[in-house]
């Protein structure tokens, strides 16, 4: 048996975030990842001879500035600068498409005078609201147990401070707005079916939500809550991808001492008179620690590797009906040559392709998705990653990734059947939006949730390990019970996506709960 101040399950970037933070406060720290590599689901891999894509993540926009400065990740190679920035394009096959440049929309090219000063109005309003929620997601969600501490109190303290400043006006306009759909609020301000289908399909991205469900709005919210080169917001796709957000992250944390153990899938976790004391391995070996983290599934964590028998049947109850259905897919294609989109400038190509051409149509796709079926006219989000990084294709060929909406976790006919029907549904797509496009296809790799889930150990093949909507957010993140990082399990605490505030790449849980545990164990 071999022993350590802190075992990490996972090494995906928010594990590898908490590891750094412990390493940093002189712990030494084992992080135990079950894949041949650190990374998760950020990882860039080749998946055809000569061409690699970021597996899952592919646009970089939220990595927040304090996981950042904490880990002091420029230092380690990081670079990530305001001239990475994004443009968004809203592809059109009836007309020109309408690009948002700069931070999230600064600029907008392609629409109507009127409908771009309505756009800035909106805009500003989306940007102060979701900036009164943002504070939150560095800190530890509120105790309503009672055992709130100072900063907590105060945290809520200056939320209610936040509010206030905005004026009555202001303030009614926030609360209205908080659980509304975004159909309602893109109605209410805009006119351009362009701009509102992307603001949509922005809104419900990852999620098991329309445009025009109760809540969607907080969707939008919580992307406009993230931050790239210090705005709000923006998105990059960097040289190296989400993988160079991984490898200094990783080296942050081995300048900490910290180990890092591929090919070692956890079996179990070591449970003794209701405290965590280290973890066993599939192949039987055992490791010690005084503190174990996991920044794995919830699900996975407490139900496979915890055992329900040292937990309570009321907090298993609650765990196992975390909703965890993944409902995007991601696809890969390798390509001969360039496509050219309608109506897009080399500049665009390098951006972010949206085909969402209206909130109808964001909605028609969603619809099929609640009985078990796919869209024939599914919408995406599309990046040329070769085109910021040569190394990703071969000279002259050109890597294509894009995350699809909306694909169910339970397809009514089972993935076996319904996979090709659903690569076939995107290709036409693409190729109504980019003539020609099939014929350069010389590999395609499509993963469904059910792939997700497999490759990486997701419940569900969901990316945030859970949905992100208001009843599985803030306190209720994952579950009451586990929702500030500790759980009913003393010494064990959990640092995923599926943890307050939730996925994507900001490294945020890894670093709350690192900090918990700093706090709680000095």
């Amino acid at each position: 048996m071999t022993s350590f101040d802190a075992i990490v399950i996972g090494g995906g970037h928010n594990g590898l975030v908490a590891a750094a933070t412990l390493g940093r406060s002189g712990r030494k720290v084992l992080v135990l990842e079950a894949g041949n590599d650190a990374g998760g689901g950020t990882r860039t891999e080749e998946f055809a001879p000569g061409f690699s894509v970021s597996t899952l993540a592919h646009v970089i926009n939220r990595l927040h500035p304090e996981v950042v400065s904490s880990l002091e990740l420029e230092r380690n190679g990081l670079r990530v600068a305001q001239s990475d920035f994004m443009p968004s394009i809203a592809l059109s096959v009836t007309g020109q498409p309408l690009v948002l440049t700069g931070a999230y929309g600064e600029d907008v090219q392609g629409a109507a005078p009127s409908e771009t000063a309505a756009w800035r109005g909106l805009r500003e309003q989306l940007l102060q609201f979701a900036g009164i929620l943002k504070p939150m997601l560095i800190r530890r969600p509120p105790d309503l147990r009672g055992n709130m501490a100072l900063s907590e109190t105060a945290a809520l303290a200056m939320l209610g401070v936040s509010l206030k400043r905005l004026g009555k006006e202001g303030m009614r306009d926030f609360l209205r707005m908080l659980l509304m759909n975004v159909s309602d609020v893109l109605d209410e301000h805009l006119e351009d079916d362009r701009l509102k289908g992307l603001l949509a399909f922005d809104a419900t991205l990852g999620s098991h939500l329309g445009p025009r469900s109760p809540t969607s709005l907080l969707g939008l919210y919580y992307r406009l809550t993230g931050e790239v080169a210090g705005a709000s917001g923006a998105q990059v796709g960097a040289a190296g991808g989400a993988d160079a957000v991984v490898a200094a992250i990783r080296s942050a944390a081995e300048k900490a001492g910290v180990r890092v153990r591929s090919n070692a899938p956890v079996g179990s976790i070591l449970v003794v008179r209701g405290k965590a004391v280290g973890a066993v391995l599939e192949n039987g070996e055992v490791l010690r620690a005084n503190t174990v983290v996991s920044a794995i599934s919830a699900k996975t964590t407490f139900l496979n590797l915890v055992g329900t028998p040292n937990l309570d049947t009321g907090f298993v109850r609650r765990v196992s009906n975390i909703r965890t259905h993944g409902n995007a897919a991601k696809l890969h294609l390798a390509l001969d040559e360039l496509p050219q989109f309608l109506g897009v400038d080399e500049a665009g190509h390098r951006g972010r392709l949206v085909i969402a051409p209206s909130v109808d149509h964001v909605e028609r796709s969603f619809n099929p998705s609640k009985y078990g079926e796919f869209s024939p006219e599914p919408v995406m989000e599309i990046t040329l990653p070769s085109l910021v990084d040569a190394s990703l294709a071969p000279e002259g060929a050109c890597t294509l990734s894009a995350i699809v909406q909306y694909a169910p976790y339970a397809l009514k006919e089972g993935w076996a059947a319904g996979k090709p029907k659903l690569q076939a549904a995107i290709i036409a797509q693409l190729e109504r939006h980019a003539p020609g496009i099939g014929g350069s296809i010389r590999h395609a790799e499509l993963l469904t949730p059910v792939d997700i889930e497999q490759r990486y150990r997701i419940p569900g093949g969901h990316w945030h390990h859970g949905e992100l909507q208001a009843d599985q957010m803030l306190m209720s993140r994952p579950v009451f019970g586990a929702e500030g990082y500790d759980t009913p399990i003393d010494g064990l605490y959990l640092a995923g996506a599926g943890s307050h505030p939730g996925g994507g790449i900001s490294g945020v849980p890894g670093l709350n709960a690192a900090r918990r545990i700093i706090a709680m164990k000095g």
